[in-house]
């Protein structure tokens, strides 16, 4: 399961330099896939590849959000959540609609990392 920030946070960005696959970003800014991971591009297997410098579309504009799709809820890195562990108003929650067992966030941080 990714973690997502939920709308109490105070964009104090504690967590940001935590994740260790840059998937935190402060609200209203561009993220890449390439950014604190070896993705060069990424194809959706649809025909659609994008490269790992491309800038994406903030996921929100009012406080920092996390890219669940580079979220390994620091799998392979950590015990836990980091994020989670230095938010000061406990904001960075398990997100619901994105679920991942153990095995999907260590291949997901495998493929971050090309390992």
């Amino acid at each position: 399961m990714a973690i997502i920030i939920t709308d109490e946070c105070i964009n104090c960005g504690a967590c940001e330099p935590e994740c260790p696959n840059t998937a935190i970003y402060e609200g209203g800014i561009e993220w890449t896939w390439g950014g604190g991971t070896k993705l060069t591009e990424v194809d959706f297997g649809d025909g659609t590849i994008v490269k790992g410098t491309a800038p994406m579309s903030p996921i929100s504009d009012e406080f920092y959000y996390i890219v669940s799709d580079k979220c390994t809820e620091c799998t392979g890195f950590h015990e836990e959540p980091q994020c989670a562990a230095v938010c000061p108003v406990d904001c960075c929650v398990p997100d619901p609609d994105n679920v991942e067992d153990l095995e999907t966030l260590t291949a997901k941080k495998a493929w971050l990392h090309a390992e």
